[in-house]
């Protein structure tokens, strides 16, 4: 059995440990949860340490540990992770932006002769993107959509009114590696993209306020000697945090489950 630890109880964190004591992440056991403060947490799940220690949380030896915590999660656990003997599974992808660091994760998964897994999250086709890569491919897409609750909070309120924006409204336009820095809980999927296409600095991205929609809309068209694929997925945001969506727990859940099943598909 797949031992897991899990860096973060918000709303992603608390979808996988549902998802796994649920059965949904194939032959895993949650053997261990760290949080920043356990005091703000009295929903403890019902099996697997809540912990604020880090200590303790490596001591109950996880075979794989999931961050949903957020980018400074991943910046201060992937590495450390890593040398535990761990694999790491990073749902802020979207860290990588910074390339010491994704040098730095990618030489310690080297030396200590593990991984570092991206699930598919929030987008799709990151299989035939990564398909695509080995080339050549050409161009790579992303617009991402979501409505106005899902930018509260964040760099847009700088760009426009949400109070009184009336129609789509692009509020960046470059490529993967700033847009990563600018919005960093809600274009991860722009950093998981490049990672498996052509990398942040070619990976082209334009990011709107959408008064007109009520799900995060996120657009993908790629070209190369593989053809074209253009993709579109619409997910429904959490009521919990409208930044993120229940496919990404789903999406974590799946690549869990991928780690201990007979047959793997993508």
């Amino acid at each position: 059995m797949i031992r897991v630890g899990l860096i973060g109880y918000g709303t992603a964190g608390r979808d996988v440990a549902k998802a796994i004591l649920g059965g949904q992440a194939g032959n895993t056991r949650l053997a261990a949860v760290l949080v920043r403060d356990t005091g703000k947490y009295t929903d403890a799940p019902e099996s697997g340490l809540i912990t604020d220690s880090e200590e303790a949380f490596f001591a109950c030896r996880p075979d794989v540990v999931v961050e949903t915590a957020g980018h400074e999660a991943v910046i201060r656990y992937a590495e450390t992770s890593l040398s535990h003997g761990c694999d790491f599974m990073v749902v802020s992808v979207g860290a990588f932006c910074d390339q010491a660091l994704h040098d730095r994760v990618m030489t310690s998964a080297s030396r200590h002769g593990k991984r570092v897994l991206v699930p598919s999250a929030a987008i799709a086709g990151l299989d035939r993107i990564a398909a695509a890569a080995q080339g050549p491919l050409d161009s790579v897409t992303l617009t991402t959509r979501k409505p106005v609750k899902a930018w509260r909070g964040t760099f847009a309120e700088e760009v426009v009114d949400l109070d009184t924006v009336e129609k789509p409204t692009v509020i960046f336009e470059g490529n993967a590696r700033e847009s990563s820095r600018v919005f960093p809980e809600s274009v991860n999927v722009s950093a998981a993209l490049s990672l498996a296409g052509v990398g942040f600095e070619a990976t082209q991205v334009r990011v709107l306020v959408d008064p007109t929609i009520d799900k995060n809309i996120h657009e993908v068209s790629a070209k190369g000697l593989f053809g074209e694929v253009r993709i579109e997925v619409q997910n429904t945001p959490s009521p919990n945090n409208p930044k993120t969506g229940y496919i990404v727990a789903m999406s974590v859940a799946r690549a869990l489950k991928n780690l201990s099943s007979p047959l793997v598909i993508g």
